[in-house]
This record gives structure tokens, C-alpha cells and sequence, in this order.
């Protein structure tokens, strides 16, 4: 039982008495460890499988608790989440307690949460109702009675998503429908079940007889709630194991408390203590990286950071990348996946990770026009979202009869003619307060708002009824089934998930950390988040960024602060580089690139003065903004105008094709071969494939390339 397991695993797997505290680093293999542990304990006699609980956070990671332990011989040991191991006591023991039937456990709280807000006469959206249920889904788990969550509010400095004491009248109306109903939500199986062991001795005593002893895992992610309801599963006993890592608490919207893991030793003094640091998911240079991001916390979690150490062969170096705009960001990033698809790279192990789900619509685009397979993860795919199918139908009847329609009187720019028609379905101009369900929606509606303005700047004449074609089309274009695919998922989804390769993307200040990030407690919060992101990653991890929304746009971005200062490539690397002469394209050195994701080796310099360049556009031409250009301004125009062509015939904008940046740079070299037309930034290997011939016949003086004859 105890071969394979490293040392610190097996001093977790014989700890068996007194109460055991296990900090345990993303990819050390804390489930083996607890696994082996209680199988052990099984096989030695120690412990009866009945008598044990193993607890963790979702029915996933209990069934593969359950599996593991079958496995390893100790199949009769109880393995749940804490809903459903309280459920289950509450439905036994409810007619000795309280007498008669358990009340009827509600599916969905979201529409009595609305009823209770038509009693109060508070008017709520679809999205406001969703928020309002999970402000009232916190204060149950944190304890907070309908009275007190103004104050709880105030207090924990979270950001409500409309007046607090709005919340709380709506939150007291609901529990007040619940009792008048006979009916119970899923907080209350915790709450009830509390109540009865608090009021009941004898019902206590009885399940402390069944139950001897305790396993949690994701022991960071325990709301005061759940731990009110281990403490009183456990009584005077201490036959504890506790499972966690604070640097991995990023559920503290939902209530979540990373203190209970970190009070642990202040709690049990005489707890024994097993770190585990041996990384086994995660190569060296990952390793390095997610080390570094966590250097530079700060807060009571990060004074208990573990310094992974990766028990892996050397892989390749993390790769970030800075690219001019977003549309080049998800078209670089696309294809890099192709790029490893390829060299043999499963597309089930590769995923995109994003701050926000209204971000993921741009590489689904990507993906879907370089004929990737993908699947989305934790959200519905950004045209089948319900905001945005009422969006598009709004869009839809206005292009229709829209000369009929007072919005659209005096709006004659289509941007403005979107922005007119999607403020009847709650965008504004400013985003609304809070993280929940209204922002979603609003980032979806302000996706389409910036659609907009790309498709007007590519095609300055389109129409509304032009605009909805797109939509519609993009739709249509995305809606192909997938099975095995390139996983697309927020950071928040991707917990407790992992992949050959992930790419962080949109890594931005304002998006990473969130713009309504505030406090010091909140921002940490989202360094955490990143480095949940980072330990995904098995082999291949890339960081991109965009300097600017769309094409054309003001470079005012810059990348997050969470990547500053970060030292390039792994320890024993970055020594074998300084060796070599070479420190750059690893962790700490930055790619910059408006479609390209080609890697740069060093500085690039300005082919006429010399001076190192910075800026993406400049890098692209090679040289100084103001520095003398050689461009032929009639080649130039002659690819304008093909350029115009192909994106009419592809029904594309036209920087999908080239931007105007490699058009100039493609002008000042005139290639007269593919390798020197693939030698120019923004002309990749596909684009190469697909208009190659045309621009080289174009650089020839061909009057017409033989895409323009076709057509």
C-alpha cells in the first residue's frame, strides 16, 4: 500500500492518529496521498471503512475518491460532498427530530427569489435575479441572517450588485415564502442539519458513533457553514485530516475562507504537519513560473505559500507574447494550436483560459477559421448565450423595420446604431457594479458593441442588415458539433483540471487582475487565480496579451502586473542560458507581434537607425515610425485594393486578411519568393498557403493575381 508513494506522501499515509494537517501544492498528488492513507489505515486494521468520511466540494471529486479507494481495497468508505453527506443524515434523522417528512428540497431558488421580490415590490431582471440568489446564497453560508447582511456587506467589503438593503427585505420575504411553503434549499440541508445536532445530543452522539473519523479535502474552500457542521460531526474528538492549499482559495465570492486551513495549527496544536511540494503534473520550467508569481504575494495566504519543486524532465520554456490587437492575439494563439496539433499534441489537451466567459467569442472565431475543434467548458458558446441570442434578435428586427423605429431616428452610424438598439437589453455605457450575473451580460452585449466597431472600420459602407449577416454567419460557423477539442474555459472552471498545454490569454490590466478588483484582500485574490491558471499546464504554457482592442486602435494597454519582475525560464535553465549567451524567449522574455507568434531571438533594431524597437506595429515594419520609408506607394494601393476583393469574396473584414501594418511592411521588402514573404511579420504559414501566390504576383507587377481573375 505504501509503494510508489514518495516520502511525504507515505508520512501522510501513516499519520493515522490525532489530527493531521496536509499542505499540499497544485500536482502532488494530495488524492493518492489521502487515498492511500484511509486504504492503509483499512488494510492495517486501524480504521473501519464505515466508520470513515472522506468530504470534498463537488459529486466529481468524490466519485473519483470513491473509484481510487475501491481500487486500493476500501471500498465500503463513505466518500461525499458535505451537501450530500448532510442530505443524507438530515432525511434519516428529520422524523426523530422534528417529525413527519422532510420538507421538499427546492430544485432552482431562482423563482421564489423573484416572487419574494415582487412581494417587496422590487423589480429585478433575469440577470439582477441570479445575482440576488447568490447574494442570499452567501449570507446562508456565511451565517448571516436576512437582519444583518447590509452589515455583513459593508463589513467584508463585497461589492453588492444593487442596495443592500434591498437584498436583505428581498432575502427575508424568501425565507419567509420557504416557511409558508414547507419547502427547504440546498443552504438549508447544511443549516438544518446543524440545528438538529446542536439541539439533539442523542442524534450527535449517533452519527459520532458511525463516524470515527474525518478526511476534507479542498480544506481552503470551507465556508464558516460547512466548518460549523464538521465541527459538530467531530465533537471532542480530534480523528481529523485536512487537505489544502491557500494559495489556491479563489472562491471567496461564494464564501470560501482560506482561515480555517491556516488557523489549523493554532486550533490543534499537537497536529501533525505534511508538506507536499513534489510536482508531479508540471515540468521544471512551469514550475519556475507558478514559484514566481506567488514570490511576490503578499497577505497572510502568501506567508503560507509552498515553493513547488517539479519532479519532471526539463520541458520547453513558458512563452509570453505581446500582440497588437485581440484579433491577432486569438488568430496567433490559434495558430500556435494548430502548431502543436500537428507535432502530435491530443486537442483534448490543450485548453484557453480566460479572466471572463465574454471573452472566449473572438477565439471561438479563431479556432472555428482555423478549422480547430473546440469545446467550451462551464458556458454556453457566446452565440447561443441567452443575451446575446435577444441581442441578435433585436439586431435583427431593427435591420428589418428599422426605419419604422424611434430608436434609430437621427442614428445614422451603425456603432451607434447597435449601441441604440442593445441598450433596450441593459448595455450602457459604463459596466455595472459587482462580478455576477449582470456583468456577464453586459460584457456579451459590450462583445457585440466592439464587433461592431471592428466591422464598420473594415467596411466603412456595411448597413445594419450587413452586420446581422455576419452575426449570423459566425453563428452558423460555430454551432459545428465537436467531440474531442481544444478546451475553452474560464480560470474559475479550469479548477482542479489539467493539460498538456494551456494558453492564458487577455492577460491585461483590467482583466487581470479584474477592473473591479479593489482591495489589496481582492487583488491578491487574482494573482491567485493566475497561478491556478499556470498550474494547469503540464508542458507547454504561453501568456499573451493585447495592446489594443481592435486593429488600428491606441496601444494603452499594458500586460498585468502579475508578470513584472518575473525571472526568465526555470533555475537550471536560466543558468545553461547565461552560459550560452541566450536569456531570451523563455518566461521572462516577451514576443512581441501583431498576428505572428514567431518567436524573436534578442533585440529587434530599426533597420534604418539602429535603435531597439518596442512598439508592435514598429516591429513589424522593422523600422521607426518616422524613419525614412522605401515603401512603393503604388504596390501598396495595388494590395489595398486586392486586399478589398478578398475580403468582400471571403465576407471578412479586411484585416482578417493582412493589416494595413504588414501591407506596408510587405510594399518596403517587395518579396520576389515565399521565403521571403513568410520572412515578414503577419504572414504566417497559412496565410502563406492562402494568399501567397496573389501577393507575390502582385510584387511582380502582375496586374491581376489569379484570385482577382477568378473572381
Amino acid at each position: 500500500m505504501l509503494d510508489g508513494l514518495d516520502p511525504e506522501q507515505r508520512e501522510v499515509a501513516t499519520a493515522l492518529h490525532g489530527p493531521v494537517c496536509v499542505l499540499a501544492g497544485a500536482g502532488t498528488g494530495k488524492t493518492r496521498a489521502i487515498t492511500h492513507r484511509i486504504a492503509y489505515g483499512v488494510r492495517a486494521g486501524i480504521l473501519q471503512p464505515a466508520s470513515v468520511l472522506a468530504v470534498t466540494f463537488t459529486n466529481r471529486a468524490a466519485g473519483e475518491m470513491r473509484g481510487r479507494l475501491r481500487q486500493l481495497g476500501a471500498g465500503g468508505v463513505q466518500a461525499r460532498t458535505f451537501h450530500s453527506a448532510a442530505l443524507r443524515q438530515l432525511q434519516f434523522f428529520w422524523p426523530k427530530a422534528v417529525g413527519g417528512e422532510l420538507p421538499r428540497l427546492l430544485d432552482r431558488k431562482v423563482q421564489l427569489v423573484a416572487e419574494a421580490a415582487a412581494r417587496c415590490r422590487i423589480r429585478l431582471d433575469r440577470n439582477e435575479l441570479r445575482d440576488v440568489t447568490g447574494e442570499i446564497e452567501w449570507a446562508k453560508v456565511t451565517q448571516t441572517v436576512p437582519a444583518d447582511y447590509p452589515a455583513a456587506v459593508a463589513k467584508s467589503s463585497r461589492e453588492a450588485p444593487r442596495d443592500a438593503a434591498e437584498i436583505g427585505q428581498i432575502y427575508g420575504m424568501y425565507e419567509q415564502l420557504k416557511r409558508e411553503r414547507s419547502v427547504i434549499d440546498f443552504e438549508d440541508v447544511l443549516l438544518l442539519t446543524v440545528g438538529i445536532l446542536q439541539d439533539r445530543h442523542d442524534i450527535a452522539d449517533q452519527i459520532r458513533r458511525q463516524y470515527q473519523h474525518f478526511v476534507v479535502d479542498e480544506y481552503q474552500d470551507v465556508s464558516p457553514l460547512q466548518q460549523r457542521l464538521l465541527d459538530l460531526w467531530l465533537g471532542d474528538r480530534e480523528s481529523l485530516c485536512v487537505v489544502g492549499d491557500a494559495s489556491q482559495t479563489i472562491y471567496s465570492f461564494t464564501g470560501a475562507t482560506p482561515d480555517h486551513l491556516l488557523n489549523f495549527r493554532t486550533r490543534h496544536p499537537g497536529a501533525t504537519v505534511v508538506k507536499l511540494v513534489r510536482d508531479y503534473r508540471s515540468t521544471p520550467q512551469v514550475v519556475h513560473l507558478a514559484n514566481g508569481l506567488l514570490n511576490q504575494a503578499r497577505g497572510r495566504a502568501a506567508e503560507h505559500r509552498l515553493e513547488l519543486i517539479s519532479q519532471r524532465e526539463p520541458g520547453p520554456e513558458p512563452v509570453r507574447t505581446e500582440y497588437a490587437d485581440e484579433p491577432a492575439e486569438a488568430e496567433g494563439t490559434a495558430r500556435r494550436i494548430r502548431d502543436l496539433i500537428a507535432a502530435g499534441v491530443p486537442a483534448g489537451e490543450i485548453a484557453v483560459l480566460y479572466r471572463i466567459n465574454a471573452q472566449s467569442e473572438v477565439y471561438e472565431q479563431a479556432l472555428a477559421d482555423a478549422g480547430v475543434p473546440y469545446q467550451l467548458r462551464g458556458a454556453e458558446r457566446f452565440f447561443e448565450r441567452q443575451e446575446v441570442r435577444e441581442a441578435g434578435a433585436a439586431l435583427r428586427g431593427a435591420a428589418r423595420f428599422g426605419g419604422n423605429d424611434s430608436l434609430l431616428d437621427d442614428v445614422v452610424e451603425l456603432p451607434s446604431q447597435v449601441r441604440a438598439v442593445l441598450s433596450t437589453k441593459g448595455w450602457t455605457t459604463e459596466p455595472p457594479a459587482g462580478s455576477g450575473a449582470v456583468r456577464d451580460r453586459w460584457e456579451s452585449l459590450a462583445a457585440l458593441v466592439r464587433l461592431a466597431e471592428d466591422f464598420v472600420r473594415a467596411k466603412p459602407s456595411a448597413t445594419l442588415a450587413d452586420l446581422v449577416a455576419e452575426l449570423d454567419e459566425r453563428a452558423a460557423a460555430q454551432h459545428a458539433p465537436t467531440v474531442q477539442g481544444v478546451t475553452l474555459a474560464s480560470l474559475h472552471a479550469a479548477k482542479g483540471l489539467e493539460w498538456d498545454a494551456v494558453f492564458l490569454v487577455g492577460l491585461t490590466e483590467g482583466m487581470m487582475p479584474i477592473t473591479y478588483a479593489k482591495t489589496d484582500e481582492q487583488i491578491e485574490e487574482e494573482r491567485r487565480l493566475l497561478y491556478v491558471g499556470v498550474t494547469r499546464a503540464r508542458s507547454h504554457l504561453s501568456l499573451s496579451w493585447a495592446l489594443s482592442r481592435s486593429p488600428g486602435g491606441r496601444a494603452s494597454r499594458r500586460a498585468t502586473r502579475f508578470l513584472q519582475g518575473l525571472r526568465p525560464g526555470s533555475v537550471a535553465s536560466a543558468a545553461r542560458g547565461a552560459r550560452a549567451g541566450a536569456g531570451a524567449g523563455g518566461s521572462g522574455a516577451v514576443e512581441r507581434t501583431g498576428t505572428s507568434p514567431r518567436k524573436r531571438r534578442g533585440p529587434v533594431l530599426c533597420r534604418v537607425c539602429g535603435k531597439t524597437l518596442t512598439d508592435a506595429g514598429e516591429m513589424k515594419l522593422m523600422r521607426c515610425e518616422d524613419c525614412p520609408s522605401d515603401m512603393d506607394e503604388a504596390l501598396y494601393e495595388r494590395l489595398r485594393d486586392w486586399r478589398a476583393g478578398q475580403a468582400q469574396r471571403l465576407s471578412q473584414p479586411a484585416f482578417c486578411v493582412f493589416t494595413d501594418k504588414t501591407l506596408m511592411a510587405i510594399a518596403e521588402a517587395v518579396p520576389a519568393s515565399a521565403g521571403e514573404l513568410a520572412g515578414i511579420a503577419g504572414v504566417g504559414s497559412r496565410k502563406l498557403d492562402r494568399f501567397g501566390a496573389d501577393v507575390l504576383a502582385i510584387c511582380a507587377g502582375e496586374e491581376r493575381a489569379e484570385a482577382d481573375r477568378d473572381s
